[in-house]
């Protein structure tokens, strides 16, 4: 009896009782919490950045625009205003609500050195004049000409991503069906490898006058031309990762009674899928410059063709404003195919970020 009150003494003394670990707990949860709550107090000056190189470059704009058309100045001015007066609702909006501020954290020093980058080339080109005209048009510019040929943007637009999905999915379809074959059959490797080694490196951009003369249209030939540049990427890799799938799957769906059918599509592709993955996206690299290039050279429509027609015509603000459709285009087809592939392959999701 007095050993056990002496030690119930001690742990009152000591803090060591049965509720020490409980305290402790409690201890590191609200040290964590005000780490969180001070880590998200620090960043809040970090709010004003995008508004403030908004009205930078909005002063900047109304200092130099009295060099510019008048046309041009007013829809880049309405374009700046409009962005100024949504980088400050943003940023009262992350003010207001820290998981919004959390969220965009990370991409509040893209918005900033964006926003200045079209400041300083305002000022470069406008305010300083050291780039020569009309190679080198201000924003406003490059502005005015996308209103001016929306229309025939938004056309030229779609021909190229119906041009696109058509040479893609052809690609894809005949690179996939060639390179489960030779991945699978040894006879078909042996004949199919020294084909693929002779004709996959070529660049198909190399084949347009071939196409263009075997081809009965140039919209055919542009759409076989970016055929054969997704199909060897995804022929090798699918090839690749489809003899390379490990021998203990196949020899224990064998032991279960599985046949040849059941093997390829439900273990060898299955296992193959990351590989099929890299080729997908490196054909879809090969497409988007085989598109342009074909549609420069024979088809009469299309993004390619418009730079081409506006480049003929010294329209270098059209130019550019193609540049600038083509990289949101291009980029937001990137990245539904990186969608379906954190689908697809849930155990790898987060390891590639686009």
């Amino acid at each position: 009896m007095l050993q056990g009150q002496e030690i119930s003494r001690s742990e009152k003394v000591t803090g060591r009782g049965t509720d020490a670990p409980e305290d402790a707990s409690v201890q590191i949860l609200d040290a964590a919490a005000s780490s969180a709550i001070a880590a998200d107090r620090a960043p809040r000056h970090a709010l004003l950045a995008v508004p403030l190189a908004a009205a930078v470059t909005l002063g900047v704009h109304l200092v130099v625009s009295k060099k510019e058309p008048l046309d041009e100045s007013r829809s880049y001015t309405i374009f700046l205003t409009l962005f100024f007066a949504g980088a400050i609702a943003a940023a009262l909006t992350q003010w207001r609500w820290p998981a919004v501020r959390a969220r965009m954290r990370g991409l509040r020093p893209l918005f900033t050195a964006s926003v200045l980058l079209l400041c300083g080339w305002e000022l470069i080109t406008s305010g300083l004049r050291l780039l020569p005209l009309p190679y080198f048009p201000s924003p406003g510019g490059v502005l005015q000409s996308m209103i001016n040929d929306r229309a025939l943007l938004f056309d030229s637009t779609w021909h190229s991503l119906v041009l696109l999905l058509g040479g893609y999915g052809l690609g894809v379809a005949s690179g996939f069906i060639t390179g489960v074959c030779i991945g699978w059959s040894k006879p078909v490797r042996y004949w199919g490898m020294p084909l693929l080694k002779v004709v996959g490196p070529i660049p198909a951009t190399a084949w347009i006058p071939l196409a263009m003369v075997v081809s009965p249209s140039a919209v055919f030939s542009a759409a076989a031309l970016i055929a054969l540049a997704v199909w060897f990427p995804v022929t090798m890799l699918t090839a690749s990762g489809i003899s390379n799938t490990r021998t203990s799957y196949l020899d224990v769906a064998r032991t279960l009674g599985a046949g040849p059918r059941y093997l390829i599509f439900r273990v060898a592709i299955p296992a193959a899928l990351p590989s099929i993955f890299v080729g997908l996206f490196m054909g879809l690299g090969a497409s988007f410059l085989t598109l342009v290039v074909a549609e420069s050279v024979g088809v009469k429509s299309g993004l390619g063709w418009y730079v081409s027609w506006a480049q003929g015509w010294a329209e270098y603000g059209k130019v550019y404003a193609s540049l600038v459709i083509m990289a949101a285009f291009f980029s937001t087809i990137m990245t539904l195919l990186f969608k379906l592939r954190d689908r697809v392959l849930v155990w790898q999701k987060g390891m590639i970020k686009w």
